[in-house]
């Protein structure tokens, strides 16, 4: 396993396209695809790559970050299996990360996330389908693959109602269900198989995490129509995630219960809800009691001229 091919291949943190474009670089410098070395990738390519992708792909720092982070964790997974390359490993993760500006979150608020829901046509099945679809997403705070991947046999429809999210890292979570929505997913589900999918596409066939997000934004540009405000922000099936994080916090839910109905492994990542959340802010600093303090301003009192100060000497 000396070539840098076979280590990319056995690395699963490496993606492929990740790999295509840093194979791609290094083809540029004149190496031969089949005669690369994992040494080829010194600091100094990695740089070379890395502003290729900002100054001719136009990529943003964000994604240059992304692409860095790959780099190091195919570095990390070669310097664990190959000891002889500890010293490359180190001189490769010592390329920086870039500061970029910290991006905030965005959520709908319960008028926009209300306006949202309103535009299936549950009079048809797949509007009904639909409707369950964003219900679910604003129920659970699934993202887009975990439910797509969501089993019948996940489902828990007595009472009290839950589901079962298979997530990030193989990690199980257990969400509790609304009781409305008890009934609309039998009536989704009835007949089917245990190991089916729950939502199926217009062939019968399971949903793809980009079918749900098209289906998302679909429904986002009509309801943007009746709510103008929404036309200002990218909905998506992880901004109604957020709107979930977010409306929970408002309603007086702790944090902590929040991170563990997401599934997130720290704190830190839940606690940007409580940063983002202006109206939380507000009625807090409502809640400071100022009563104490003079309502009218302070007239500035006249102070003397300089020269009449230094006659006065």
């Amino acid at each position: 396993m000396s070539t840098l091919f076979t280590w990319t291949q056995a690395s699963r943190n490496s993606p492929p396209a990740d790999r295509t474009r840093l194979i791609d670089r290094l083809q540029s410098t004149g190496v031969a695809i089949d005669k690369m070395v994992v040494t080829d990738i010194s600091p100094a390519i990695v740089r070379q790559f890395l502003d290729h992708l900002e100054r001719d792909r136009h990529c943003t720092g964000v994604t240059r970050n992304h692409r860095l982070g790959t780099i190091h964790s195919l570095t990390r997974f070669i310097g664990m299996r190959s000891p002889v390359h500890l010293s490359w490993c180190t001189e490769v993760r010592l390329v920086p990360f870039k500061k970029t500006d910290k991006t905030l979150i965005t959520y709908l608020d319960k008028a926009e996330m209300d306006a949202l829901l309103r535009q299936p046509d549950r009079h048809t099945v797949l509007g009904m389908r639909d409707y369950v679809l964003l219900l679910f997403l604003y129920n659970s705070g699934a993202r887009a693959d975990e439910l797509a991947r969501l089993a019948i046999k996940h489902l828990r429809l007595e009472d009290p109602p839950s589901v079962r999210i298979h997530g990030k890292g193989n990690k199980i979570r257990m969400c509790p269900l609304w009781p409305m929505m008890v009934p609309m997913l039998e009536s989704l589900v009835i007949g089917r198989g245990a190991d089916e999918v729950v939502f199926l596409g217009r062939a019968n066939k399971p949903m793809t995490r980009f079918g749900i997000h098209r289906l998302v934004t679909h429904y986002a540009e009509m309801a943007s129509d009746e709510i103008p405000s929404m036309q200002a922000k990218r909905t998506s099936p992880h901004n109604i995630r957020h709107t979930t994080a977010v409306h929970m916090l408002r309603s007086g839910v702790d944090i902590n219960t929040i991170r563990v109905w997401l599934g997130h492994v720290s704190l830190d990542t839940t606690n940007i809800y409580a940063e983002v959340d202006l109206e939380m802010k507000t009625k807090a600093l409502a809640s400071v009691d100022v009563s104490g303090q003079p309502a009218e301003l302070l007239r500035q009192r006249a102070l003397p001229s300089l020269m009449t100060f230094l006659q006065g000497i």
